[in-house]
């Protein structure tokens, strides 16, 4: 192995516990002071959480060649006192000011109906930011605090009214005026105005008229960043769509579905195509089914109301698990523009599925269980709305078919629900059966493979894998090919969807948002789906549950096959000496 001076440079990612240093104390021919020394140098603390990396720069991301970078920046946030803005958008701001991907001339404004002050706001966000998991997790982003709310300013006012967005765009002139006093190129440099809609989508329409009347950048580009839901139905998206495209072109609105940012969303891609060994298998000669799953194992709690008008279809399949399995089975896209044809894939995909079939469907409504109360019980169901919550669904199992050469025959297997057994997010591609293995196992017949992205919780890419047992046994065990970011990228920067898919709003990044027709193709193929299953009555599931037991008894009528006997654990760090052996 080496003497323990000369431990290979890879062993700083490791973080060992007591019983890890037992353990090479028993098989090191040295003494702990000179182990503890080695270990030392090599940047090894003993039981404690691997330190946090630097973030790269904005120079190593290509930021500083782009427009914006050396203009006017403003991004205005609209709804700047609700929940969204306040556990999200602004901390995602904060995260891009402190790495300085944001430059630090910019301008940052909320706006909302409540009346304050600018300092009132500050103070607001002050102890909003400190508890936000940016500032948790990173103590160079908290230490930015003050620093980032000097940049910070209020306007309040209806999001309809001109006026008030007079005000605003008379705020936002000065400042982007005033960061630039000293630069003789200042008039010159073209505005960047950034609006975020953190607002409900019934005022989309009359805050982008005010905005398109008086707040448009005079001598730059102006983007709306709008956040879900786009529409309850097929109706309701086409008329927000014509309201916002008789104002603002294609290529200034920026539909956000925050799951696109998550880091293994952003990465599947990466793995179909950019994997030699992968993208031939992806397909109905290989594939024998695919399941994209999001459990929550929390209710509603206290936004039944809310959920009562929207119901699991709506509030996450028809966008979020629609959105993974659109990049899980989309044609590759072209060379020549990225951006565009990752879009012109996902619409051609949808444009490919059948209408889907209400008798694949498995609809469910936890009840209480376990001390926990049921839907139902949620304080927040008027009277008025009891019926509709009483066929609202917490818990849908729905089947995806894809007409095309790829993917005929192959079922797509979508299941969201809350108040599950656990939390969880993932898509699972499973292979069919290896063939041609003849008596080499004997009775034995190796299980299926599963290529897993696992969203949440804790990242991670995985390969099922059939192997042999350990020792002097033949028998065949499941094993897994695994990278778990929090073991192979310990302390990484890996900023929340939020901050990256602003920061690409802001550079003008298109693919990870929703185009148009995209939006229209989903409700295309939801609306009249939805209105068949309006009336069903869902079936009831405790609280805690894995979902109505229908659902599990369906899953190999469709083609996947469960697998007994294994389940997947996030690895954790092996013994001090293999570690230190193999790496």
């Amino acid at each position: 192995m080496g003497s323990a001076a000369s431990l290979p440079p890879q062993a700083t990612q490791v973080s060992f516990s007591k019983a890890d240093f037992e353990e090479l104390l028993h098989v090191v021919d040295t003494s702990q002071k000179n182990v503890k020394e080695a270990l030392g140098k090599a940047g090894i603390a003993l039981g404690e959480a691997p330190k946090q990396q630097p973030a790269p720069s904005a120079a190593s991301i290509g930021l500083e060649q782009e427009a914006w970078r050396s203009g006017k920046l403003s991004v205005t946030v609209l709804g700047a006192t609700g929940d969204l803005a306040k556990k999200e958008t602004f901390p995602a701001l904060l995260d891009l000011f402190a790495h300085d991907y944001l430059q630090h001339e910019a301008v940052i404004v909320g706006f909302a109906r409540k009346s304050m002050t600018t300092e009132d706001f500050r103070a607001y966000l002050s102890e909003a930011l400190a508890k936000s998991h940016v500032c948790q997790d990173m103590p160079e982003v908290r230490d930015s605090i003050p620093a980032f709310l000097k940049k910070v300013h209020y306007c309040a006012g209806a999001y309809d009214s001109v006026e008030a967005m007079t005000e605003l765009d008379k705020l936002l002139t000065v400042e982007e005026e005033r960061f630039h006093l000293d630069d003789n190129d200042a008039p010159k440099k073209q505005s960047f105005r950034i609006f975020y809609f953190a607002i409900p989508p019934f005022v989309f329409q009359g805050a982008a008229k005010a905005i398109k009347e008086v707040a448009m950048a005079k001598d730059g580009s102006t983007r709306l960043i709008i956040e879900k839901p786009f529409g309850h139905d097929l109706t309701s998206a086409q008329e927000l769509q014509e309201g916002l495209s008789a104002l603002f072109k294609e290529e200034e609105i920026y539909r956000m579905d925050h799951f696109l940012g998550y880091e293994i969303c952003q990465n599947i891609l990466s793995v179909r195509f950019g994997n030699q060994f992968l993208e031939p298998l992806m397909n109905n000669k290989h594939v024998a089914a695919v399941r994209v799953t999001l459990k929550e194992d929390f209710g509603t709690e206290g936004r039944g109301g809310y959920f009562t008008k929207y119901g699991i279809i709506r509030d996450v399949i028809q966008n979020h698990l629609l959105q993974m399995l659109c990049l899980v089975a989309m044609e590759r896209p072209g060379d020549m523009d990225w951006e565009a044809d990752v879009r012109d894939r996902k619409v051609e995909l949808l444009k490919a599925m059948e209408p889907f079939d209400p008798s694949s469907v498995v609809l469910g409504q936890y009840v209480g269980a376990k001390g926990k109360p049921g839907y139902l019980e949620d304080d927040s169901i008027t009277e008025a709305d009891r019926d509709m919550a009483k066929k609202c669904p917490t818990f849908c199992q729905m089947v995806v078919r894809i007409n095309n050469e790829r993917w005929q025959g192959v079922n797509f297997i979508v299941r969201a629900g809350k108040a599950i057994d656990e939390c969880k997010c993932e898509i699972r591609v499973q292979f069919k059966e290896a063939e041609g293995c003849g008596k080499l196992f004997g009775e034995q017949y190796p299980a299926r493979n599963e290529l897993v992205l696992r969203v949440s919780p804790g990242e991670a890419i995985y390969m099922k894998m059939s192997v042999k047992s350990p020792g002097l046994s033949k028998q065949l065990m499941q094993s897994e090919m695994d990278l778990s970011y929090s073991v192979r990228y310990p302390g990484i920067y890996c900023p929340s969807a939020y901050t990256r898919l602003i920061l690409a709003g802001i550079r003008g990044q298109s693919e990870s948002f929703v185009r148009d027709d995209e939006l229209m193709r989903s409700w295309e193929l939801f609306t009249p789906f939805l209105e068949k299953i309006a009336d069903w009555q869902p079936k009831p599931y405790p609280y805690g549950s894995r979902g109505p037991a229908v659902a599990d008894e369906a899953l190999e009528l469709y083609g996947y096959q469960k697998p007994e006997g294994y389940c997947w654990r996030p690895p954790h760090q092996p013994p001090a000496l293999t570690r230190l052996m193999t790496r």
